[in-house]
């Protein structure tokens, strides 16, 4: 797969090294000099031009590539990177950072973007889930908006604690598809138990999110679902 990365930073290079690392061909892009490091990463073509310019992304050969990346540090340039790979080269894939969590609701279809990727909503949500035990939290909200990826540590009071997997039935739609135990994922086994301390990975749409917490770990007719903004991913 040969694959474009707008950005040779920090990020383009530690993207770069790891598509190379599993057998892809690389091309990255930057114009200023100064990130242009070839004997770092000598496996890598490097292209010193403005990642936004027309003339550039030909110079480049674009139009072969099967994924676009737009990894700078401006969110700008990552839109722009990400609207022409789509609509003048037709790049099958594209896929843009987002560094300003105001600017997610621009990175859509109509900019080209395929897939976006906001680390500081990602770093939220992971924080939020290494230290919250009881609450539901949203990780992954996939495109559209339609279906969510949220977690649980089950807490000791769950009136869950001890029942058989396949005696539970989910509310709606929720699919619980992994169990963290112990430091190891584990798929659920219907014959197995829930264990107080379990971290439960479950997809669902949003509308049974409370009642899936209300099974969990009831409380009084509180119910408890994070409300931290998670990044938007859609399958690849």
């Amino acid at each position: 797969m040969r694959v474009a990365i707008g950005g040779a930073g920090n990020v383009g290079r530690s993207i770069a090294a790891e598509l190379v690392e599993n057998g892809h061909e690389v091309l990255l892009i930057d114009k200023d000099p100064r990130e242009i490091k070839a004997d770092t990463l000598p496996e890598v073509e490097w292209l010193l031009a403005d990642a936004c310019e027309l003339s550039s992304l030909e110079e480049a050969g674009l139009d072969t590539c099967d994924v676009a990346i737009a990894a700078t540090g401006d969110d700008k340039v990552n839109l722009v990177m990400s609207l022409l790979a789509k609509t003048e080269f037709g790049v099958p894939r594209t896929v843009a950072r987002v560094n300003h969590p105001k600017n997610e609701w621009l990175f859509n279809e109509d900019w080209g973007v395929d897939v976006s990727v906001s680390t500081p909503r990602l770093m939220s949500a992971l924080v939020e889930e290494a230290v919250t035990v009881g609450d539901l939290v949203r990780l992954l909200t996939f495109h559209e908006g339609a279906t969510n990826l949220v977690e649980m540590t089950l807490p000791s009071s769950s009136p869950t604690v001890g029942a058989r997997i396949g005696d539970l039935t989910w509310p709606g739609d929720v699919v619980l598809v992994a169990i963290i135990r112990d430091g190891h994922a584990r798929p659920p086994d219907k014959d197995g138990s829930l264990e107080a301390g379990d971290e439960l990975l479950f997809v669902t749409a949003q509308d049974f999110e409370h009642q899936l917490a209300e099974m969990l770990a009831p409380r009084d007719g509180s119910i408890n679902v994070s409300k931290t903004p998670t990044p938007r991913v859609q399958a690849v």
